[in-house]
């Protein structure tokens, strides 16, 4: 076992961060510990990760005796609960926020998914999370629906930082960074302090391949065959690739010389979903400078035990990618029908382990 593979990640410019969080962690010093020794240096979360947090442990049960005492209302009890473990971790995170002048050391939580086409809504529940956590090294996770862009432009002109998830089509993906600069700009102008306002760009890995795997088994061909799991890592290597042309502009540079930071993308779902791949594909094969990747606990441990590392594994790619892309195409694989479907079974995923939540904890309510 070695942790030469994270510190050769760290070095080459990949921020390791945990996608995971529970109060057992905060209690039990783990999140400590894998920031301690595992270079971990951010942590996020989803409705599903506090699905299963809150749902398969009693060490909220005083908190949600509590809440029941005072007669809250379950949302409002689902928000106390979460923002108190978001909170803890952010200030575990402090250092590295610290560290790293505000880049690293970020904690996310995302807003109610089934806000995920209501714009105001959605700023709205960003506001209140923004102050219910109270603490400048979290970020608020929007998901990037059509309603969610200019919802992330205008809390990012309020001052507040925010995760830009679900995020699986490149013209989306420009779409989500258009947005960042529109709302760096006016909050420029709104007198904020830049250097301390940060962004991320969650751009999903491993649902794509999942997807795509599936419509080429249904093919059947030689050709499709060889093209399975392929095109999860080939999207995001795109993405990549776009944000180094957003990210050279005279736009950016002048928010660059005001003191912002870029909005990085950031690699999410990338615990392999198929058994027969490599489960540290989605880690060794996204490696370029100024990314984060998000991976469980499970990714990580796989990564010291048999993770090589290549160096930059994306840079010197994309002509290889874009012609993955259209080999697809040329089998009847309709990109832009992969990428809408991603982003409609992700919100709904998300509202539907919110509404697991939401159920169980009511009915944890009820009975204190």
């Amino acid at each position: 076992m070695s942790i030469q593979t994270l510190k050769q990640l760290s070095d080459a410019g990949v921020a390791i961060w945990l996608d995971d969080l529970s109060r057992e962690r905060l209690v039990t010093g783990t999140l400590a510990e894998l920031v301690r020794d595992r270079h971990v240096v951010g942590v996020t979360t989803n409705p599903s990760i506090f699905q299963k947090s809150i749902s398969g442990s009693a060490i909220y049960d005083d908190q949600i005796r509590d809440l029941a005492r005072r007669g809250v209302d379950v949302g409002e009890a689902l928000r106390a609960i979460t923002t108190y473990d978001v909170r803890w971790a952010a200030d575990v995170l402090r250092p590295c926020y610290d560290a790293s002048d505000g880049v690293d050391g970020r904690v996310s939580i995302e807003v109610d998914p089934s806000l995920a086409h209501e714009t105001e809504r959605t700023v709205a529940e960003a506001r209140a999370l923004w102050w219910l956590v109270d603490r400048p090294n979290m970020f608020v996770k929007i998901p990037a629906t059509k309603a969610g862009l200019p919802a992330i432009a205008q809390c990012l002109a309020e001052g507040i930082s925010i995760n830009v998830t679900l995020i699986f089509s490149l013209t989306r993906y420009g779409e989500v960074v258009d947005a960042f600069l529109d709302g760096m700009e006016r909050a420029r102008a709104a007198g904020h302090d830049l250097t301390r306002l940060g962004s991320v760009a969650s751009f999903f890995v491993s649902r794509v391949d999942t997807e795509v795997d599936a419509r080429l088994d249904k093919i059947g061909s030689d050709e499709a065959k060889a093209l399975r799991g392929k095109a999860a890592i080939a999207n995001a290597r795109l993405a990549y690739e776009l944000f180094e042309q957003k990210f050279n502009t005279d736009r950016w540079r002048t928010l660059a010389e005001a003191g912002a930071k870029p909005q990085r993308p950031l690699w999410a779902s990338t615990s392999t979903k198929d058994p027969s791949y490599d489960d540290t594909m989605y880690v060794i094969d996204l490696v370029a400078p100024g990314t984060v990747n998000t991976m469980p606990e499970a990714t990580l441990r796989a990564l010291v035990d048999h993770g090589e590392f290549r160096g930059d594994t994306v840079r010197a790619t994309y002509p290889a990618a874009h012609q993955l892309l259209s080999d697809l195409a040329g089998l009847g694989i309709e990109y832009n029908d992969v990428v809408q479907r991603l982003e409609d079974e992700g919100v709904e995923k998300f509202e539907a382990a919110w509404s697991e939540l939401i159920a169980s904890l009511r009915g944890e309510l009820d009975a204190k």
